[in-house]
């Protein structure tokens, strides 16, 4: 039995990723699910997190999504390796699969930077959790990293202040923060999927020679590699061209948004726990 490819964030930010997985692989069906009454994650603790964000794919499990993928930073850092290892082998089909963001960056950053030397702009629960450095060490263990937590630059955005000049303060000092800890950062990853809404922001503080990362396109093409290496996963997946939005809030809400982080109309249904 086919079906959709769930992608699960906590709140808005991963329409970001799921925009650019749509326009790489546009065949395939998708299913998104925001957990938007329990947002933000980036303040809570593991337990917690990894206990939503575990409710949350196993919804999509139900509603017949063979892969799911953690559009959520946060989810990804303190949730997907305990699912990964603890949960899904315990499950009533343990050959469903769950993949986050984190990993496919870190493969790649490596082979962006000169210096070796890489920074990370991000929430607290993200920064917190380490899962950056981690990550990256394991496959460029002489890359240096550094991070510096964000956390208003998320409000800013749901509240649709990313566009003003309030916003310009908060991205410049958090910029410079970084960017004080060694001249020699040539590498920023933007570790949230709200950030590349600031993209254009951040690129007018950000010196000539330095690379600004967004995850879209680096999970959409990692995505892409895995169901190529996967044939088994990829029959699995039902080819329709649709799309299907969920949040366990309010919808009108969400479909408000998604017009800032989708920059489309979307119609979005309600799901109950």
């Amino acid at each position: 039995m086919q079906g959709p490819i769930g992608v699960f964030d906590s709140g808005y930010g991963g329409l970001t990723v799921l925009k650019e997985i749509m326009a790489t692989l546009p065949q395939y069906d998708y299913l998104y699910l925001g957990d938007n009454a329990r947002a933000p994650y980036g303040n809570r603790g593991f337990e917690v997190i990894h206990e939503y964000t575990l409710e949350c794919v196993q919804q999509l499990f139900s509603m017949g999504c063979p892969l799911v993928i953690l559009a959520c930073n946060t989810a990804s850092a303190k949730a997907l390796r305990t699912i990964q290892q603890k949960d899904l082998p315990f499950m009533e089909d343990p050959t469903r699969r769950v993949l986050g963001v984190i990993r496919p960056t870190s493969e790649l950053v490596g082979t962006l930077t000169q210096t070796g030397k890489v920074g990370i702009l991000a929430t607290n629960g993200t920064v917190n959790s380490e899962s950056y450095p981690i990550e990256i060490h394991k496959f460029f263990p002489d890359v240096k990293v550094y991070q510096e937590a964000c956390p208003l630059w998320v409000p800013l955005i749901e509240n649709n202040e990313h566009e003003g000049a309030g916003a310009d303060y908060f991205v410049q000092k958090h910029l410079n923060h970084i960017l004080e800890h060694d001249a020699e950062i040539d590498t920023l990853i933007l570790g949230c999927t709200h950030y590349p809404l600031l993209m254009h922001k951040i690129k007018q503080y950000v010196p000539g020679g330095i690379t600004v990362i967004s995850q879209g396109k680096i999970v959409a093409h990692s995505l892409t590699d895995y169901l190529q290496r996967h044939p088994e996963m990829e029959v699995r997946l039902s080819k329709n061209q649709s799309r299907a939005f969920l949040t366990t809030d309010d919808p009108a809400i969400f479909e408000k948004m998604a017009r800032i982080f989708y920059g489309e109309e979307v119609m979005c249904g309600k799901m109950e726990f």
